[in-house]
């Protein structure tokens, strides 16, 4: 949560939509049988019979019949594709404006999913409800439970449409979530022993004992996590993302902002003037990966280009919101540990 956006936390309330929608049809079209027993693109595993899942909120959904009506959060829909889980509708970041995939969409045919928003705000309740969902998943990103990406407007007409899923990742090091998605995908009927899961569980484990000796052999390597934005620089802390943390844990040095600066970003990050980019020494700068952040290859910024990481070429993709699945955590850990292999001392 390194970019602006992650202050829609404390925003929502003034950015919510507004407009009223007609929630009775909608309603009515969850509420039909027929619909919901209509072929679905969703993948069981064929497994049948009683549901139930304890989230990170500490709720227990219930329900007659594991899920096939899935909708869910873009990079969670993302994480149990690649469990073997297909949903039929997604929200947040799913396509660019060249229509090709979000960054956050990973492996997904994101034809074959309905869109129901694709930027912060945007979730069409009717569509929702036309999809007749049996469930909401999605991730958190603060203690109180919000879902994120479900708008605050329409939360409570969301909510009276399918019980909802919440898994956190919020304040706790990457391999919580990881499992917590882990025990999803298995309830869901992801075959938790098929080979291509089992190898990329291995893999992620490799990978983190590679980036633990590759931090431990370069100690005095301090890396920055940031993102880049038009008026802004941001710097972020470690102690509230789930990557930084983990990597933090594995032995990485990492700039950490004081809490004070930290304030105006909720405790996630602090702003910088992109006069004032090299307030923090660094050697690897990590950044911001998503699409509502300006990519190093398009800063143009002079302060940006006498950093000693960017001259020295070390800049490296971050992924503030890991797709949770051991899958695509792994080059994370991986494209760390190379740099840091790599990194010369400039700061």
């Amino acid at each position: 949560m390194s970019n602006a956006r992650a202050t829609h936390l404390t925003r929502r309330g003034i950015l919510a939509a507004g407009g009223a929608l007609g929630l009775g049809a909608a309603l009515a079209a969850c509420g039909d049988d027929d619909a919901k027993s209509g072929g679905s693109d969703a993948t069981m595993a064929g497994k049948s019979g009683p549901w139930s899942f304890k989230d990170d909120r500490g709720k227990t959904v219930k329900l007659d019949e594991t899920p096939r009506n899935i909708v869910a959060f873009t990079g969670v829909a993302a994480a149990l594709y690649d469990y073997g889980i297909s949903v039929k509708g997604v929200f947040g970041p799913t396509k660019t404006t060249d229509g090709k995939p979000d960054v956050q969409a990973g492996d997904m045919d994101i034809s074959k999913v309905t869109i129901l928003g694709n930027v912060w705000d945007q979730f069409n309740v009717e569509k929702y409800a036309a999809l007749a969902p049996d469930v909401l998943i999605s991730t958190m990103f603060d203690g109180a439970g919000t879902l994120w990406y479900v708008p605050e407007a329409s939360k409570d007409k969301i909510a009276q449409l399918a019980p909802s899923v919440g898994i956190s990742v919020y304040d706790r090091q990457l391999t919580e979530p990881l499992q917590r998605m882990w025990a999803l995908a298995q309830s869901l009927g992801a075959d938790m022993k098929a080979p291509k899961v089992t190898d990329a569980k291995k893999r992620f484990e490799e990978a983190a004992a590679r980036l633990r000796k590759a931090a431990k052999a370069k100690p005095d390597i301090k890396v920055m996590a940031a993102s880049a934005a038009d008026t802004l620089f941001y710097v972020s802390g470690t102690n509230l993302s789930v990557d930084l943390e983990y990597f933090k844990a594995l032995g990485v040095n990492f700039v950490e902002p004081p809490e004070k600066a930290k304030a105006k970003g909720g405790g996630w990050y602090e702003s910088l003037s992109w006069e004032n980019v090299d307030k923090y020494a660094a050697d690897i700068i990590m950044m911001d990966d998503r699409t509502s952040a300006i990519q190093p290859a398009h800063i143009t910024r002079a302060t940006w280009k006498k950093l000693p990481a960017v001259k020295a070429g070390q800049v490296i993709a971050r992924s503030p919101e890991p797709i949770l699945s051991y899958d695509k955590c792994t080059p994370l850990l991986t494209s760390l540990a190379e740099a840091l292999e790599k990194a010369k001392k400039v700061s």
